[in-house]
C-alpha cells in the first residue's frame, strides 16, 4: 500500500469530551486539527504527539487532515479548514504573500530531507549520475529532461528548481507536478519523467523497485549546506496570525504538545519510533522506507525546534526567486519563538 492511500481523514486523538467528576462538570477539550501532505513518515510528529497522548494532556482534541502534496497543508489552513499546518516553510510566507498572515511556531526539520533527486534506473546504467549530468541530457524527440516535484510551488519544487538554479543549470530542465508516489514511481518507471524530487522513504522504495538511482543525496554530510549555504527552517509547524491572536493559550497547548513529541523522538532509539508510529498511519509502507525517513532527521537535527534569524535568512536564497511568488518577508513579522520558549522551559 502506498503513503496515499489513506488520504481523506485520520481521525486523532479520541473524545477526551466532558465527563462527570464529583460535583462538577470537565471542561470539553478544546478541538484542534493539523493538515499536512502525504501520510509520510516526514510528518510524523503529529502522529507521536496524538499516539503518546500529549494532546490530550495538554487539553486538546486532535485530528490530522492529509492530503497528496504538501501544498495542501497550506490551502486547508487557509480554508480554515484546519488550525494548523505542517509544512514546507514557503507556505506560511506564501500565504501571508496572498494576505493570510501566518506566524511560523516553530521547525521540525532544518536540512531538507525532501530535496533528494532521483532519476531513471537506464539513464543512471548509462552514465548519468549528477546534476549536471541530467542537465545535459535531452530525451529522444530532443527535449530537456522532465523533472517533476509533487506540486509546482511545494517544497520539493521550491528546493529542486533551487537546487539547479544554484549550479546555473535552471534553463536546462522541464519542471512538472508529479503527485503522489502513485503517480511518481510509475512515471519514472514508464519513462514519462527523467528524474524525480523524492524523501527517503521513496528514495528506498524507488530503489528496491529497480526504477532510479539517487544522484543528489541530502542525508550525506554537507550536501545540502554546500548549496544552500547552512541549515535553514524546513520543515514548521505555522498558524494564521489570526488564531495566535484569538487563542493564545490553545496556540501554547499545541506547541507544547508538539515539542514534547520532538523531546521523545529525540531521546528514543528509532525502533521504538517506528512501533509505536507504524500499526496506524504505515502498517502497509516498506519498514526500511519508514526507518529511512524517521532516521533522516535523527542524523541531522538536532530536535530543539529552534529558529535563528541568521537560518531564517539562510532561506533566501531559496524562497525569494522568481516563480515562488514569496515576497521578502522579515524575521520577525513571520516567526515567533515565544511558545516554543515556553514549552521548553516547562518540559526541560
Amino acid at each position: 500500500m502506498s503513503m496515499t492511500r489513506r488520504q481523506a481523514l485520520i481521525a486523532g486523538s479520541a473524545w477526551a469530551g466532558a465527563s462527570l467528576l464529583p460535583g462538577q462538570l470537565r471542561a470539553e477539550a478544546k478541538q484542534v486539527s493539523l493538515a499536512f501532505g502525504p501520510v509520510s513518515p516526514v510528518y510524523a510528529i503529529g502522529m507521536i504527539a496524538e499516539l503518546k497522548g500529549y494532546f490530550k494532556d495538554e487539553g486538546l482534541d486532535s485530528k490530522i487532515v492529509t492530503g497528496n502534496a504538501g501544498t495542501f497543508g497550506r490551502q486547508t489552513l487557509a480554508a480554515g479548514q484546519a488550525l494548523f499546518a505542517h509544512g514546507d516553510a514557503s507556505h506560511p510566507l506564501q500565504l501571508g504573500a496572498r494576505g493570510k498572515p501566518c506566524k511560523i511556531l516553530l521547525a521540525t526539520e532544518m536540512v531538507c530531507s525532501y530535496a533528494n533527486i532521483m532519476v531513471r534506473q537506464d539513464l543512471y546504467d548509462s552514465g548519468i549520475n549528477s546534476v549536471e549530468k541530467l542537465a545535459d541530457y535531452k530525451r529522444a524527440d530532443g527535449a530537456k529532461p522532465i523533472v517533476a516535484a509533487t506540486a509546482i510551488g511545494s517544497g520539493t519544487w521550491v528546493f529542486g528548481t533551487y537546487v539547479f538554479e544554484a549550479r546555473g543549470l535552471s534553463s536546462k530542465v522541464n519542471w512538472v507536478a508529479g503527485g503522489g508516489p502513485n503517480t511518481m514511481f510509475p512515471s519514472l518507471q514508464t519513462k514519462q519523467f527523467d528524474a524525480i524530487m523524492a524523501p527517503p522513504s521513496w528514495i528506498v522504495e524507488v530503489e528496491k523497485k529497480g526504477f532510479g538511482k539517487t544522484i543528489y543525496d541530502t542525508s550525506k554530510p554537507g550536501v545540502f549546506e554546500k548549496d544552500f549555504g547552512g541549515t535553514l527552517p524546513v520543515l514548521v509547524i505555522y498558524t494564521l496570525q489570526d488564531t495566535v491572536e484569538q487563542d493564545k493559550a490553545m496556540v501554547q497547548a499545541y506547541v507544547n504538545a508538539i515539542y514534547r513529541a520532538m523531546a521523545f523522538v529525540k531521546a528514543t532509539p528509532l525502533a521504538e519510533v517506528q512501533a509505536l508510529v507504524t500499526p496506524k498511519y504505515f502498517s502497509g509502507i516498506d519498514p526500511d522506507a519508514v526507518s529511512a525517513e524517521l532516521g533522516f532527521d535523527k542524523s541531522t537535527w538536532a530536535y530543539d525546534g529552534v529558529i535563528d534569524k541568521a537560518s531564517f535568512e539562510r532561506g533566501a536564497k531559496p524562497w525569494y526567486r522568481k516563480g515562488t511568488d514569496i515576497p521578502e518577508t522579515r524575521y520577525e513579522d513571520v516567526v515567533d519563538m515565544s511558545f516554543l520558549q515556553t514549552a521548553r522551559a516547562k518540559y526541560k
